[in-house]
């Protein structure tokens, strides 16, 4: 379990029993095998917010091959003391840890280099192969690609071509962060290059969400349970509901947002994961491709959504906001063009057509410039049948399962309310991760991840098959927008996001009571 002392900043800190069960994980013989990560991108946003400071965690809490060294790459010339300067920030490190975070930057090495050219390359192999010469063996490679997908071919071919180990007895592993292309035919072009390289066990193409505890526990919760299994179809389902909902803008990163916009950046890929995991069918084994096999099945379910069962938004300034970021609108970035169609909200009604689901509605929503912060799975259930209360006392039943923030999984029940009457009231059954387990820190997704690279799991990674079926339900909506140039429906920044997304919603089925709001425990 991930623990925390209450008067520490926010960092990841595990307890010695945790470590001592990851550690049994890790192949005993890849102690002595020298292990290099290279970072593509060092100089970046992420590699410093994200990658490296992720590398320290794992390093300090001695879950990473005791012979395991760092690599930074980019084109931006540093030394690996402004290196250090750029991620030390983020890592958290407390005082009696600064002897053990200047043995971490030790490990690292730092190299200038061009994506397209093949001397920098050339210095990288030199680079690993001093390490393998230090250790006296060839080490395992991991290369994590913090890059633009627009040098991911490049990039890649200069990694087989010189960077990987002929030696049979150590691996090649590729990190590529999304998007995976921006349609069908991109992301089957990618696919196909990547696969004139690479084995997909060597590909891990990373989504952080799938790494995120409570999407993990959507498969515990599901079949671990049996109180779940025979409600957890048609007959008892009336829709789900999986939203994504971010209080900021896109300020400062418009540009990469105005070319692929809310729909690629998180519906197409953390929202439809989350599907997976609500609707697929139990696998036969937690084996990674039991898992992602039966994710794939489901998804071929599911038919090409069409532009008229979407709604699409772009936020505008809020001028009655005291806050300045919320008087910005879309469109005021200077790398945003001032007519742009670009979605930042988007509600798509998707439809399973299999024995299980067919008939329920499942409403994907995403957006920014929202009200709130959450990432959330609303399971609605179908009303009582036959009911013998007053009528519309007795609301539908819900099941959520919040991811984010407070992760909780909490149930919208129906009691009677205290007194001599039948009058009745809703309630809620709660778990609330940070009230029931209270000491613990909840682990951050890319420590997950980054770690289950190492060891060479892919249950949290997406197949390439996975990636195909995405694209075909998305690629023809997609299309149809940018063709027609369909205008969004114009919403406050701060706003729930467009009237129009509820409507549709309630044009499908969901029914929205507005009698009750759940409150997390802590906050009561």
């Amino acid at each position: 379990m991930y623990k925390r002392q209450m008067s520490e900043p926010f960092c990841c800190q595990l307890t010695p029993e945790t470590i001592r069960v990851i550690k049994e994980t890790l192949p005993n013989e890849e102690e002595l095998i020298p292990h290099v990560f290279v970072i593509f991108g060092a100089s970046g946003d992420l590699a410093k917010r994200k990658t490296y400071p992720t590398l320290w965690w794992l390093f300090r809490d001695r879950l990473l091959p005791p012979g395991t060294y760092f690599i930074g790459y980019a084109r931006t010339a540093l030394t690996v003391e402004q290196l250090k300067e750029n991620f030390f920030p983020f890592c958290h490190v407390q005082k009696d840890e600064e002897d053990l975070f200047e043995c971490f930057i030790k490990r690292n090495s730092y190299i200038c280099g061009s994506y397209d050219k093949e001397d920098g390359f050339i210095r990288l192999k030199v680079e690993i192969e001093t390490v393998g010469s230090r250790l006296g063996a060839c080490p395992n490679r991991i290369f994590y690609l913090a890059l633009p997908p627009s040098v991911y071919c490049t990039v890649t071919t200069n990694i087989q071509k010189i960077c990987t180990c002929k030696s049979a007895n150590a691996w090649t592993r590729v990190i590529l962060e999304k998007p995976f292309g921006k349609d069908t035919q991109s992301s089957y072009e990618l696919a196909k290059h990547l696969s004139g390289l690479f084995n997909e066990d060597q590909l891990y193409r990373i989504d952080h969400y799938l790494g995120k505890e409570m999407v993990q526990n959507l498969m515990v919760l599901r079949f671990a349970n049996r109180i779940f299994a025979p409600s957890w179809n048609r007959e008892h389902i009336s829709s789900v509901t999986i939203s994504f909902k971010e209080p900021i803008g896109t300020y400062g990163r418009g540009g990469y947002f105005d070319e692929y916009g809310i729909v690629r950046d998180v519906m197409q890929n953390h929202v439809l994961q989350m599907l997976c995991l609500v609707a697929m069918e139990k696998p036969i084994s937690l084996q990674a491709e039991d898992i992602r096999d039966e994710k794939v099945r489901v998804l071929k379910c599911i038919a090409p959504i069409s532009a008229d069962d979407m709604v699409l938004g772009q936020y505008v300034g809020n001028s009655d906001s005291d806050i300045e970021e919320q008087r910005i609108s879309y469109v005021d970035d200077p790398k945003v063009a001032k007519d742009s169609v670009t979605p930042t909200y988007a509600l798509a009604v998707c439809r399973i057509n299999n024995e299980r689901w067919d008939g329920v509605p499942f409403f994907l929503r995403c957006g920014k410039a929202l009200n709130e912060r959450k990432a959330e799975v609303r399971i609605q259930y179908r009303e009582v049948p036959c009911d013998i209360f007053p009528a519309g006392q007795v609301k539908r039943n819900e099941l959520v399962i919040r991811v984010q923030p407070n992760e909780a999984v909490y149930a919208k029940l129906i009691t009677k309310q205290p007194g001599m009457g039948f009058d009745i009231t809703e309630t809620e059954l709660d778990l609330t991760y940070h009230e029931r387990y209270k000491d613990i820190h909840l682990p951050d997704a890319y420590e997950r991840l980054l770690l289950e690279v190492f060891c060479g799991s892919q249950i949290n990674f997406v197949r390439s098959d996975e990636l195909e079926q995405a694209w075909r339900i998305f690629t023809p909506c997609l299309h149809d927008i940018e063709k027609n140039r369909r205008k969004p429906v114009l919403y406050k920044f701060g706003s729930r996001g467009p009237a129009e997304a509820d409507e549709l919603m309630r044009q499908n089925g969901f029914l929205f009571t507005g009698t009750y709001k759940w409150k997390p425990l802590s906050s009561r």
